[in-house]
């Protein structure tokens, strides 16, 4: 079992699709439409690859949760990287800025972004193949 995708409103599709472009270069827009979602018109984005995806909707409506409360809702979401320098690289060229570093680890990197729609998104590159070692938090140790 694994995760095929997330579902999430947006307020504008070319700002979010531009962050996921510059972090994903190798993904493309699998499908798109017009629809609508409880009375009110909307347009979707399917962008991922074969295998994912994060579905995008807009116009959405509001603001995102406030990532430094602890109202409910969406926290962040990870992915994993092979080359984590890259891509910060990438998002750091195209004017994003890092939210905020990562864990000092030995067996792993990470660091978060947030992307135009306030989703806070971190990118992790593992250092080991050791489960243990990947998941130990020297933090709580």
């Amino acid at each position: 079992m694994y995760l095929e995708h997330l579902n999430l409103f947006v307020p504008n599709l070319e700002d979010v699709l531009k962050f996921y472009r510059t972090a994903f270069p190798h993904w493309r827009i699998r499908d798109e439409g017009h629809g609508e979602w409880y009375g009110k018109p909307r347009k979707w984005v399917h962008f991922g690859d074969d295998h994912q995806y994060l579905a995008f909707s807009a116009p959405g409506e509001g603001t995102n949760r406030n990532l430094k409360s602890n109202n409910v809702g969406l926290a962040h979401f990870a992915y994993v990287t092979n080359n984590i320098e890259a891509v910060i690289t990438r998002l750091t060229d195209a004017g994003f800025e890092i939210a905020k570093s990562g864990a000092t680890e030995p067996f792993r990197k990470n660091v978060y972004f947030i992307d135009p729609a306030g989703f806070e998104v971190e990118f992790v590159e593992y250092l080991s193949d050791i489960p243990a070692e990947r998941n130990l938090n020297q933090e709580t140790q």
